[in-house]
């Protein structure tokens, strides 16, 4: 009964030491890499302050429909998934 009782224990042990031990080493390694990649690559990318200044001259006609279709919600989040698909294409281990 000890024997049996013993060989399980060893087999969850052995588990979690060889797979999942391994797997949160592995993860957690990727996310250190990729939050200090980003870290140092935040300060070079450009601002939006050229942005405001090229969407000042759109006449209000114009402005009417950009708002209707939220487009000055959708312009953020399309450049924000491809800066996010260019950083993540870039990580050897990932993209």
């Amino acid at each position: 009964m000890w024997v049996l009782l013993l060989a399980a224990v060893n087999t969850v042990v052995g588990f979690v030491f060889r797979s999942v031990m391994v797997k949160f080493v592995v993860f957690f390694a990727l996310f250190f890499i990729v939050t200090e990649f980003l870290s140092l690559l935040t300060p070079l990318l450009p601002d939006a302050s050229g942005l405001s200044g090229s969407l000042g001259g759109i006449p209000s006609n114009v402005w009417y429909f950009l708002d209707l279709f939220n487009v000055t919600a959708g312009i953020p989040i399309l450049l924000s998934a491809y800066v996010t698909r260019f950083v993540i294409r870039r990580i050897p281990v990932i993209g």
